[in-house]
């Protein structure tokens, strides 16, 4: 059995590839296999320090395998199960861990485990988004940030199977043929063009009644700017950097707008909540509301090039890691 441990918090570098031993799963906890690795952006704020642990640590937060122990007085799962996962506690970035089963689901045998981690994480976050964070209308016009990247290449096609017109920003002009492709009814390359502006213009000075950014550092001003009136700015990463402080007065109060800041977590607090989400994001897929190209495959030993390759922003969709 092998894991991706962090001594230290750092660049890339920092992860090690090394031999474990696993108790057996204790009550409540069952022991998987692995067989599919999430790649998030998140995994590199754990890596790097930004969301501390304590050190020193696993890391990956969303995995998909077989289990092959269970522990005492587990009954609503079995040895054999396909299952699935994306929440603490961390250590997806493993060949075996152990797992409690609060914060498992079943996977339909008719999704490949390759498919989905890339539908945990990325389609959880999408669910809460388009359904519970900012419920979108038909016939809304919504901007959403990184419309090229694996979140964005689900959201952008399930919001376009709500009704709504998607204005996406990228980074690059590479990107722009993706975003489109991914559904985006207009593509703004933010690093080259005012992107407010270009929304003004888009929407006829009306403005979008809700923001999707998770850029952070280098789209949050402007985001502001974009919404309307008792607009919704949902601030769900920062992959461009921590933001900085928000002065409430001079952002929020001139609009009387809403600022949030949610994650999986938020709403997956409950085994009913977690269970809803997770069937609804199967049933997108499976019904082809959206669909998905997996970017790459990572071996685990080849950790240290998945993360740097998706610091720099090489990674133009979902990738996987695959256990050794």
């Amino acid at each position: 059995m092998k894991a991706v441990i962090i001594s230290k918090t750092g660049g890339p570098e920092v992860l090690e590839l090394k031999d474990i031993k696993l108790d057996d799963p204790k009550s409540g906890e069952v022991l998987i296999k692995n067989e599919a690795i999430g790649l998030n952006y998140i995994d590199t704020y754990h890596r790097s320090g930004l969301y501390p642990v304590e050190l020193p640590s696993n890391i990956g937060m969303e995995g998909a395998g077989v289990i092959k122990k269970i522990g005492p007085d587990v009954k609503d799962f079995k040895v054999g199960d396909r299952v699935a996962y994306a929440s603490m506690p961390i250590g997806s970035y493993s060949t075996h861990r152990i797992f409690p089963t609060k914060k498992l689901v079943k996977v339909p045998d008719e999704i490949e485990l390759e498919n989905i981690v890339t539908l945990m994480t990325k389609g959880l976050t999408v669910f809460y988004l388009l359904h519970k964070t900012y419920p979108v209308k038909s016939g809304e016009t919504i901007l959403y940030h990184a419309a090229a990247g694996g979140v964005g290449q689900i959201f952008c096609q399930w919001a376009k199977s709500l009704g709504c017109k998607v204005i996406g920003t990228v980074g690059s002009d590479e990107k722009i043929e993706i975003a489109k492709l991914n559904g985006c009814d207009h593509v703004i390359n933010y690093s080259k063009e005012n992107f407010a502006e270009k929304v003004k213009e888009i929407t006829n000075g009306a403005g979008v009644p809700v923001v999707y950014d998770g850029v952070g550092k280098k789209t949050f001003d402007r985001s502001i700017e974009c919404l309307k009136v008792r607009g919704t700015m949902v601030s769900f990463g920062n992959a461009s950097g921590p933001l900085d402080p928000c002065n409430v007065t001079k952002s929020l109060a001139p609009k009387g707008l809403y600022l949030t800041r949610p994650s999986i977590a938020h709403y997956t607090t409950t085994r009913e909540e977690l269970d809803e989400a997770a069937s609804k994001v199967f049933e997108m897929f499976m019904t082809k509301k959206f669909s998905l190209k997996i970017f790459k495959k990572y071996p685990l030993s080849e950790i240290t090039k998945a993360h740097e390759d998706l610091e720099d922003r090489k990674i133009l969709g979902p990738a996987v890691i695959i256990p050794n």
